[in-house]
């Protein structure tokens, strides 16, 4: 167990932000850190300050620009390791390359595992990171990952505008968010309905079919990330068709492009509550909430020796 002057919290170039407000909770300073890069793109960080034998936490969610920060990220690791730190832990908000998690075609990369096997051998002990597209990337690393929700959050807020029990159907826009969208309409006591979809591209999709009733009731589309909102919004098109009142979407991860925030504008959607796991999850319509007190106190329990699990449940 490492004492608490050990704790350090370190940034890269993609979310510097949601790092201080990580360090506000904790009420520690960022470790000085320089992080740039040269004329022909190549990325140079330098530790400002001497962190031999610390507990360090670097906070990099691995979003567009996606190699680049990830690239990032393996560049500090080896900094750090370099600097002596005593344990390194990648805290990774959004885990880029998630949806590549399965060989779903022929002749095509696992590039989820080779993300876990680049992180391990640059020398991260840990990886603390939130709503991962696939659960089972958690079996990817042989190190230890503390896999944390962004339900609690989400749910706190849908509560406080009066979203739950009879009066909304939690919705999944697909067939594979079953179960994240089961944990929301238990959490909320409501019924719960899936859109049947076909995506016709990595950016159009098609809806088929709502399994359940949705007639004249409020819905609520639950999806762990969206970055065109195409599958949010031809999903929110057919729930009006079969006579929804009011559409809301929550989504833990807003990777919002101008592709989807026109989209957004354009939909039943009224508004789209995120986190602020990413820099992109804002704009018009767009309800951001915080997650730095739930990585902070995630990044306490760990540096402390102490459990996590209590941080999963909803209150």
């Amino acid at each position: 167990m490492f004492s608490l002057s050990s704790l350090r919290i370190l940034s890269g170039t993609t979310h510097p932000a949601l790092a201080d407000r990580i360090c506000t909770y904790l009420d520690i300073r960022r470790t000085d850190t320089t992080v740039t890069s040269f004329p022909d793109g190549e990325t140079f960080v330098q530790i400002n300050e001497n962190i031999r034998g610390g507990d360090v936490f670097i906070v990099q969610p691995t979003c567009p620009p996606t190699n680049h920060s990830i690239m990032e990220l393996l560049i500090m690791v080896d900094a750090v390791k370099r600097a002596s730190a005593g344990r390194i832990t990648a805290v990774m908000p959004f885990f880029g390359y998630a949806r590549q998690d399965r060989k779903d075609q022929p002749r095509v990369p696992i590039t989820a595992k080779l993300i876990a096997n680049l992180l391990t051998a640059a020398g991260v002990h840990r990886v603390l990171t939130l709503d991962l597209h696939a659960g089972q990337i958690q079996g990817f690393f042989d190190i230890p990952v503390d896999h944390l929700y962004a339900a609690p959050v989400l749910i706190r807020h849908m509560r406080e505008k009066g979203l739950g029990n009879d009066n909304v159907v939690v919705v999944s826009p697909d067939v594979g968010g079953i179960k994240m969208t089961h944990a929301f309409s238990k959490a909320l006591g409501s019924d719960f309905a899936i859109v049947a979809k076909h995506r016709t591209s990595a950016t159009e999709v098609e809806a088929l079919n709502v399994i359940g009733n949705v007639e004249n009731r409020d819905v609520l589309l639950v999806d762990d990330m969206t970055e065109t909102a195409g599958t949010l919004t031809a999903a929110a098109r057919l729930l009006k068709e079969r006579g929804a009142r009011r559409i809301f979407a929550a989504v833990s991860h807003a990777l919002l492009n101008e592709k989807a925030l026109t989209r957004l504008a354009g939909s039943p959607i009224e508004e789209l509550i995120c986190t602020d796991s990413v820099p992109m999850a804002k704009g018009e319509g767009v309800t951001t909430l915080g997650i730095a007190d739930l990585l902070g106190e995630a990044i306490r329990r760990i540096h402390g020796g102490e459990s996590v699990t209590s941080l999963f449940k909803v209150s």
